[in-house]
């Protein structure tokens, strides 16, 4: 899971210090050392930091650790440990300068400045609760230095109470359910502690104070510890208790078997009373005699990056209140992602196939938009060839600005005889007068018949009226001529019809188009004799009544 070796670093007042690297798939111990440091109960600190720097320091290239590629988790003991409520109205920087003056009280930290961890691990709509621990902060900042200067680099710093509880999960001897509500007591050489567990939340914490040794008889010892922890526990009702003894002093069999509760108790030693080593598997090359004393605080160090999804990995002690320690090499942080080279890679490479595929489809909608523009530049050149092909069909046009007003005035002025004779045709035509051609424009034609030869001079006279200066003229007046015999049916017309009558009316034409009388005279040579004959004989009919100027029009 990881490819970096984590090696676990650990000191306690029991097991001095100790040095362990774990398979965690495997659960097999792939290097385990140790060696004697004083650390003081009192104090809660150890006796003498250089000679423990100069010990680890030894210890690891006895192992032979290599620097390149490792990181160390340090575990420590807890100078102070708490699980405690605030409001929930509280932001982090409150918490922060609550927990700070919480620890300020805190005995064994009066004369050091602390550095400290904690996290969130239950709510309610009135309360947060929040479990911290914490040690002195000029030891911790000693110790990385050194570490740092030796080559290698640190993971992370964890205490005592943190390293045995992640221990005891990964060797399954506690359920951590999340409906689990359990116990966990613990009894070292200077105090008793029980904490409170919902699944692997930290819900609330009691310590007391003992004074045990081998100066004092066994009876004297467990009564000590009986007496300090049965009246809280009668207080706490639970699923189980788990009973741990760090202690070579009390046996954690021995005591959970002396303890009154309510609930199944279960117990795990953690002190010479081991019977069988925490492990079954071990590399070549580790003691028979470091088999069983390997200790949970230094498995739960070095085990410690596979429980990042755990509230005890929120009280990491390698964080900000170490001040510029923390800062000159850790990593950028997003929120609570951390951005290590191998986080930051994996990004990179999201980020990058992310990019990749944006321009792929921007790409794409490009090339889509671009041939869509194409075809619309060609679709548009072809309209302007079009346009251009009728500009220039069309180039002796006028452009000049098109006035309607003007065009119907010239209109009007070109074609005043034809409109005005329309309008005499339409208003101007006696009764028992009707025209059978007409002809306007340049040349005018207005052939009819009537059946008297007065209505036909009062139509004269209106036409000569609307134009003096007209040269329009009677060319034709006369009785209608009889037409020959039809024939056939495409000789039907209406002037056949009502001159085949041979009645008595007369025809007549008004035009000033003398091509149109020359034609009609050549037609008249055509007309039958006995056309001729006829008209003759009516002609002078008509004159006898009176009509004298009728041979003067002809003429």
């Amino acid at each position: 899971m990881f490819k970096k070796s984590v090696i676990g670093v650990s000191v306690s007042p029991e097991n001095g210090l100790e040095v362990a690297q774990i398979d965690y798939s495997s659960g097999t111990v792939l290097k385990y050392g140790r060696k004697s440091v004083d650390y003081s109960i009192v104090k809660r600190e150890l006796a003498d930091l250089d000679l423990f720097k100069e010990t680890l320091s030894d210890l690891l290239d006895e192992m032979d650790i290599p620097k390149k590629g490792t990181e160390i988790v340090l575990n420590m003991p807890a100078v102070a440990f708490k699980v405690t409520d605030y409001p929930a109205s509280m932001d982090d920087l409150q918490v922060e300068s609550a927990i700070e003056e919480d620890l300020f009280e805190n005995p064994y930290l009066k004369n050091y400045e602390p550095c400290y961890g904690y996290a969130r691990t239950a709510h309610t709509l009135q309360f947060n609760k929040y479990a911290y621990t914490a040690v002195q902060k000029s030891t911790i900042i000693e110790l990385i230095m050194s570490i740092r200067e030796w080559g290698y680099k640190v993971h992370a710093v964890d205490t005592s109470i943190n390293s045995m509880f992640n221990a005891l999960v990964y060797l399954n001897r506690v359920n951590t359910e999340p409906d689990a509500n359990w116990l966990l007591l613990t009894v070292d050489s200077g105090c008793c502690r029980l904490l409170s567990v919902q699944g692997d939340h930290y819900i609330d914490s009691f310590e007391e104070k003992i004074s045990i040794g081998e100066v004092l008889s066994d009876a004297e010892n467990y009564a000590t510890v009986i007496s300090a922890i049965e009246p809280v526990l009668r207080n706490l009702p639970s699923k189980y208790l788990c009973v741990v003894s760090k202690t070579n002093v009390i046996s954690a069999e021995v005591l959970s078997n002396k303890l009154s509760y309510s609930a199944p108790i279960v117990y795990q030693e953690a002190n010479s009373y081991l019977k069988e080593p925490l492990f079954t598997r071990f590399a070549d090359g580790i003691d028979e005699e470091y088999k069983k004393a390997i200790s949970l605080d230094v498995i739960g160090a070095a085990i410690y990056p596979y429980v990042q999804d755990t509230p005890t990995a929120d009280m990491n002690l390698y964080n900000k209140t170490l001040g510029e320690i923390y800062w000159m090499e850790q990593p950028p942080t997003l929120g609570k992602l951390v951005l290590s080279n191998p986080f930051l890679i994996f990004i990179g490479t999201i980020v990058a196939a992310i990019i990749i595929a944006l321009v792929i489809l921007a790409f794409g909608s490009f090339m889509l938009k671009s041939n869509q523009l194409e075809n619309d530049i060609a679709q548009k050149e072809q309209e302007i060839a079009t346009i251009d092909r009728y500009l220039e069909k069309h180039k002796d046009i006028s452009t000049d600005p098109f006035d309607e007003g003007d065009e119907i005035r010239k209109g009007l002025t070109h074609n005043k005889n034809v409109y005005s004779y329309y309008t005499i045709v339409g208003t101007e035509i006696p009764k028992k007068l009707w025209l059978t051609h007409l002809k306007l424009g340049d040349k005018t034609t207005i052939e009819g018949q009537a059946d008297n030869i007065e209505s036909i001079y009062a139509f004269f006279r209106s036409i000569k009226d609307y134009d003096t200066k007209s040269d329009i003229s009677l060319q034709k007046l006369g009785l209608a001529t009889a037409s020959p015999r039809l024939t056939s049916e495409e000789d039907i017309d209406a002037n056949s019809i009502l001159t085949s009558l041979d009645a008595d009316f007369y025809e007549f034409r008004i035009s000033n188009d003398k091509f149109v009388e020359k034609t009609d005279d050549e037609d008249l040579d055509d007309v039958g004799k006995k056309s001729k004959k006829s008209k003759k004989s009516k002609k002078s009919k008509k004159s006898s009544s009176g009509v004298p100027e009728l041979e003067i029009i002809n003429q």
